[in-house]
């Protein structure tokens, strides 16, 4: 393949990126009028959780797409940094900001502008992990997609009732903001060779398990206990890792 066929191929996967972005800029501009009626029987808040749901699968696809047409390039890791920003970052947040003002009759208004931190930690988890070379087959800190997974969740338990005050509210975003900078090692699905049933990939098989559950039994909600199961897995395994390190 010559450089301008080999050029032109590797806008394929940025493509795919991009869709991402598109996906989370719709969010954006659906989430400023929540309360209004929404599309094809879902609300416009559920509408905004499909677009984020779709921005997921767009940034699985374009990795995939790259590795299959051999087109990695720079430019697209860069790409996927910004748009993983935008959808996974800035999309939560502002969904976050927008739920927490509709209800702000339960909590204090302020609490809603708590929110900023969700986008300004995703912003900085983006940029320590374009860096880190630790993070090659797992991560350091919450990964930010699982960020916008979590508030997904989180909105649904806001919305259906659930209870929490102004300052747990304040609390959730602030703790699950500093998890995506923070240096808890955290388990991947980037499975390299042959499956083996060591502590690893049991705790793949036990999130997926539970998310499964908690989804049959809670519906959207459950995404929020997801993640927490994803965060006690991840810190047993490193408790359980470190404590086999010292014993050498």
């Amino acid at each position: 393949m010559d450089k301008k066929a080999k050029g032109a191929v590797s806008w394929i996967p940025n493509g795919v990126t991009s869709l991402s972005l598109v996906c989370g800029f719709i969010a954006i501009v659906l989430s400023g009028n929540l309360a209004e009626e929404g599309f094809f029987g879902f609300s416009r808040q559920e509408v905004c959780w499909m677009l984020v749901g779709a921005s997921a699968v767009f940034d699985f696809l374009d990795g995939m797409v790259a590795r299959l047409l051999h087109a990695s390039s720079p430019i697209g890791k860069e790409l996927d940094s910004l748009c993983d920003l935008v959808s996974f970052g800035v999309t939560p947040a502002v969904l976050l900001y927008n739920t927490l003002r509709m209800c702000h009759g339960e909590w204090d208004a302020w609490v809603a502008w708590v929110a900023v931190l969700v986008a300004v930690c995703g912003a900085l988890r983006l940029a320590k992990f374009n860096v880190d070379t630790r993070q090659t087959s797992s991560f350091i800190g919450l990964p930010i997609p699982a960020n916008a997974i979590f508030w997904i969740g989180f909105m649904a338990y806001v919305n259906d009732g659930g209870s929490l005050s102004t300052w747990g509210a304040c609390g959730v975003i602030v703790c699950v903001s500093l998890l995506m900078v923070s240096e808890l090692p955290m388990f991947s699905f980037k499975i390299k060779g042959p499956f083996k049933a060591d502590m690893l990939n049991v705790s793949r098989v036990l999130l997926i398990i539970s998310a499964l559950l908690l989804v049959i039994f809670l519906g959207v909600e459950g995404l929020m206990w997801t993640i927490g199961v994803y965060v006690l897995l991840s810190a047993a395994d490193a408790i359980m890792s470190a404590s086999r390190h010292a014993k050498k």
